[in-house]
């Protein structure tokens, strides 16, 4: 009795042991998985070259060319160099992003950043063309609405119009006249 016993309680050891392995694997994998998406999140976050180019596309000349500050292509401008050289101090001395984008707009006023930001009347930006959006869909569906929906024309001197069998006659009328 005792090796049945003992077979029962190794049975129920193996049966719990094959519960729990499945879960072990698909929590490596998991943690593996988000250990990779950290790593690829992360490359070249310190790195000053992709922090300067992050931030320069961030930015516009303030030449008047209507251009992102890195890709101002503009012949003999004034302003993109001195604003470049600015740029890569501000990253060299390890400036924080906002710090960098705060120091410009004080410099520069609001129209360096090439984005509006979250803030104040900045957020109309953002909230305004998808409103007009779902207004104009709104406006798309009522006039559909009522022109499918609005009553039949008007017909002079109390004539109704002819319809089913009365129709076809007519139509039976018509091309035997016309010979079609």
């Amino acid at each position: 009795m005792q090796s049945s016993k003992e077979n029962n309680s190794r049975r129920t050891v193996t049966k719990s042991n094959q519960r729990t392995n499945p879960a072990k694997p698909r929590r490596k994998v998991v943690q593996t998985l988000l250990l990779c998406a950290a790593v690829f999140a992360l490359v070249g976050a310190g790195d000053p070259a992709t922090r300067f180019t992050e931030i320069g596309h961030q930015m516009m000349c303030i030449c008047g060319c209507k251009q992102i500050l890195l890709e101002c292509n503009h012949v003999g401008c004034p302003d993109s160099d001195g604003m470049r050289n600015e740029l890569m101090a501000a990253v060299s001395r390890g400036d924080s992003d906002s710090l960098v984008e705060q120091s410009f707009v004080q410099k520069y006023g609001p129209t360096v950043l090439a984005a509006p930001t979250m803030q104040g009347f900045d957020r109309a930006a953002y909230i305004i063309p998808p409103v007009v959006l779902i207004l104009g869909f709104g406006l798309i569906v009522i006039v559909i609405r009522s022109w499918k929906n609005r009553p039949a024309p008007a017909i002079a001197d109390g004539l109704r119009p002819t319809r089913g069998a009365e129709l076809e006659q007519f139509r039976d009328q018509a091309r035997k006249e016309t010979d079609l």
